[in-house]
């Protein structure tokens, strides 16, 4: 087997160098080939037909183990990821260990995740395992020391994630960190009907838009995810309608910044929300993702309405960040306060019982001592019954990392003030012995009981009964937590299968059509050649010559290099059983 190619692939076509035959050339060079007739060996260890041959490397076959830290979006971006490769061959693994390679899908978010993200792969280099890298860091920095020499999907190319990932296991380095465009214009990403393994096959992510219209000081993730790039509602309606064919039951919608969605194609939320709840089936519920204030204060007459509705959860995150309008503007979060207040005191008004989740970030640079009291106030005020509080950490290229920085001690001491307040209180204890109606979705972490939620979204833990997972039921609340409800079955109350399909086993791969589970079987039918016969970057095209259906119209193979690999398969089959020589 040649040695792994050192340099690195900026995309799969430059796998064809100016020296390999062109298809014309290639086309006529049976002339010049005199076949022989192959003796039969009857040695026992003679390759056989049916056997690839030692020094190969069949893609499609290997053991993946895929990592995802951080959002929402992030997440579905793994499910999406792990969806094609699983559809195209591949086996996904929960053992890192028995893995061929890691696909490691990172947040820029934080520097603890990153250093989780850093520390990942030194562990497989260790392992001696193969890394593909995904995510916001890679996109975000590409030429940080740590990544060099390693392959890199970026956040908009996750549909070409097989591509990579072959390449990437025959030894070389290819990086595809380009934007999706249609006529000059960028698009929010990769199609939404990608095949796709759902981590729980009862909940779907849509990402509805990517990046947003801010410029934050502190924010890492702007630099990978760009500025704002929304779906047209259109696909998003067809990939919620697709869902709930599979059995889904809860959608959560989720991007950098929700309220901006529309923005940039001429629409706007609500009018995307009032789509997608006229395809929501009796029982299955929607829930909104992050919203920024300034953008939720244009509609909030609508986004009351909608939050009533019996399928929409009365639940909303809109990130506060800090209660001092002057280490605000060094945010530039652009809203102050008072904005923030007028969208949580209009909704609590017109929602009653809704849930207001927020964020709060710690030792901002400038953030004095009364700086910080204003912001323990709000929270006093408000007493958010969720609440991400987020100790700064300085991310680098961003402005924020350039100004004065707050003392590490006087950081962790405000972290531990804010977090002691937040667990001074316990927002559920008033609910006990009310009777609610709750979607049941998932197992607890620690696997004593199931996990559904009210109409607000407030977590209700029920008894481990196979019958309600994925059911509505009606549950009596009879015990109250900081972060939840216990709640048991009401033995006369109706129950609402709320999937209008079975769902999917766990680890099924949706969204996969008839045409592609053909092309899929025959490109894995495939048979390699031993090296010494077919040029080696010829070898290195082959496996790409399938253009995956997802990726038709764009985003595959240029001609050349498809060409060049059909051709090199059509020699395969055509002297499988002689030895050629020139």
């Amino acid at each position: 087997m040649p040695a792994a190619c050192e340099s690195v692939l900026e995309d799969i076509e430059d796998i064809v160098s100016a020296e390999d035959l062109k298809p014309h050339d290639r086309q006529f060079v049976r002339k010049n080939v005199f076949p022989k007739v192959r003796k039969r060996n009857s040695q026992k260890n003679v390759q056989t037909d049916d056997e690839p041959p030692s020094d190969s490397v069949i893609p499609g076959v290997q053991k993946i183990w895929i990592r995802t830290w951080g959002c929402s979006h992030n997440n579905s971006d793994g499910e999406y990821m792990a969806g094609q490769l699983a559809a195209y061959g591949y086996k996904i693994t929960d053992n890192s260990a028995e893995a061929d390679l890691w696909l490691l899908n990172s947040c820029t978010v934080k520097n603890p995740a990153e250093d989780h993200f850093r520390n990942s792969i030194k562990k497989a280099q260790e392992g001696k395992k193969k890394v593909v890298l995904a995510g916001c860091v890679p996109q975000a920095q590409p030429r940080q020391e740590y990544l060099k020499g390693l392959s890199i999907i970026g956040v908009q190319q996750i549909d070409r994630v097989v591509e990579v990932v072959e390449e990437t296991i025959k030894g070389h380095s290819v990086r595809l960190l380009g934007q999706k465009k249609d006529n000059g214009k960028r698009l929010g990403g990769a199609r939404l009907d990608l095949p796709k393994i759902r981590k729980n096959p009862l909940i779907e992510i849509i990402s509805i838009n990517t990046g947003c219209l801010n410029a934050c000081t502190y924010c890492k993730t702007k630099h990978a995810r760009g500025d704002l790039a929304s779906y047209p509602i259109e696909e998003l309606v067809d990939r919620a309608k697709q869902s709930f064919q599979e059995g889904v039951c809860e959608i959560w919608l989720t991007s950098e910044d929700t309220g901006a969605y529309g923005r940039d194609i001429g629409t706007d939320l609500p009018t995307l929300l009032w789509k997608l709840v006229e395809v929501i089936p009796e029982g299955a519920m929607l829930r909104l993702g992050m919203t920024n204030p300034p953008y939720i204060l244009e509609h909030l007459e609508e986004m009351a309405k909608i939050l009533n509705h019996p399928r929409v959860y009365a639940f909303l995150h809109i990130p506060v960040q800090s209660a001092s309008d002057s280490v605000l503007m060094d945010m530039k979060r652009e809203y102050c306060v008072a904005d923030f207040k007028q969208v949580v005191d209009f909704l609590k008004e017109k929602v009653p019982g809704i849930t207001i989740a927020t964020d709060i970030i710690c030792g901002f640079p400038g953030e004095t001592d009364e700086d910080f009291q204003e912001t323990m106030k709000l929270v006093e005020l408000y007493r958010f019954p969720s609440l991400f509080i987020n100790q700064f950490y300085p991310r680098p290229g961003t402005p924020a990392a350039k100004m004065p920085q707050v003392p590490a001690a006087v950081k962790k001491q405000r972290t531990k003030d804010l977090s002691q307040l937040f667990h001074s209180y316990n927002p559920y204890d008033h609910k006990v012995g009310e009777r609610q109606r709750v979607l049941v979705t998932e197992e607890s972490f620690d696997s004593n009981y199931y996990v559904a939620h009210n109409s607000f979204y407030e977590q209700v833990l029920v008894p481990k009964d196979p019958l309600l997972m994925g059911k509505m039921v009606e549950v009596n609340i009879y015990e109250a937590g900081k972060h939840f409800m216990k709640g048991q079955p009401v033995s006369d109350a109706r129950v609402h299968t709320a999937s209008i399909s079975r769902p999917l086993a766990k680890g099924e791969v949706s969204g996969l059509t008839e045409e592609f589970r053909r092309s899929a079987q025959n490109g894995t039918n495939w048979k390699a050649q031993p090296s010494a016969e077919i040029p080696v970057k010829t070898r290195l095209s082959s496996w790409m010559a399938l253009q995956l259906p997802w990726q038709q119209g764009g985003g595959g193979l240029k001609i050349l290099s498809v060409s060049l690999a059909l051709l090199a398969v059509l020699v395969m089959f055509y002297y499988g059983g002689m030895k050629t020589e020139l």
